[in-house]
This record gives structure tokens, C-alpha cells and sequence, in this order.
């Protein structure tokens, strides 16, 4: 079970029938708004409150890697762009719809929809 303190501290619970053993994870120091499985599972997506999206990989235990800082965009959420692992998808409130390389955050691609955009 991962989940994410205030602080922007991503913690990990190991449960085993009664038992449990926590770990922090990973210390990014912003909060984090939401957390995203890849589709396979290796790696996690942690989106801050300022628009940063950064990666983080459970079966290497290493620190969360910075793939890009959309602060600058009013950007509300992100999400894998399948099949695979290698593209995810922003947006922002202003309904630019934004398409990043998670090797190396590299922009690619964007898209106005032209409408405010709200997330629930």
C-alpha cells in the first residue's frame, strides 16, 4: 500500500496478515495530489499541488526522479498515456491538454480544447 503524507512524503506499507512494516519511500518536500499506477505496475506517477510530476520506480527503492514542472501552466492532473509506459498526459485548467516523454520529460505534443477544465 503506498500513500502520500502531507509533507510530500510517499510512504509504503507492507501488510502481511496482522502484520505491517512502513517505510517512507521517497521525500519530494511538496505535497503530492495524487499518486498513478502504470499500467504494468512498475512505476508511479506522484503529481504535486504545484504542477510537478515526478516518477518513482517501487522495485529499484531509489529516490523519486523530477519529469517535469508545469507550475507555470495552472496544471491540474497527469496520467500514463497506454499501452505502455513511456508517454504521460497532462492538463491544465485552462484545458491545454499536453503530452510529455517520461524518459527524459521532454514536451511533445499539446491540444486546446477550449474550455475551462475541472477536476473531481
Amino acid at each position: 500500500l503506498y500513500f502520500s503524507a502531507q509533507e510530500g512524503i510517499l510512504i509504503f506499507y507492507h501488510i502481511k496478515e496482522l502484520q505491517y512494516e512502513m517505510k517512507i519511500s521517497a521525500d519530494i518536500s511538496q505535497p503530492i495530489s495524487s499518486l498513478i499506477f502504470s499500467p504494468d505496475y512498475t512505476s508511479l506517477l506522484l503529481v504535486t499541488d504545484q504542477g510537478t510530476v515526478y516518477s518513482y520506480k517501487p522495485a529499484h527503492s531509489g529516490e523519486a526522479v523530477k519529469l517535469l514542472d508545469t507550475s507555470s501552466s495552472c496544471f491540474l492532473a497527469a496520467d500514463f498515456l497506454t499501452p505502455g509506459n513511456n508517454y504521460c498526459v497532462s492538463v491544465t485548467i485552462s484545458g491545454e491538454v499536453q503530452v510529455w516523454s517520461l524518459e527524459d520529460g521532454t514536451f511533445l505534443s499539446k491540444i486546446n480544447l477550449g474550455i475551462e477544465v475541472h477536476v473531481t
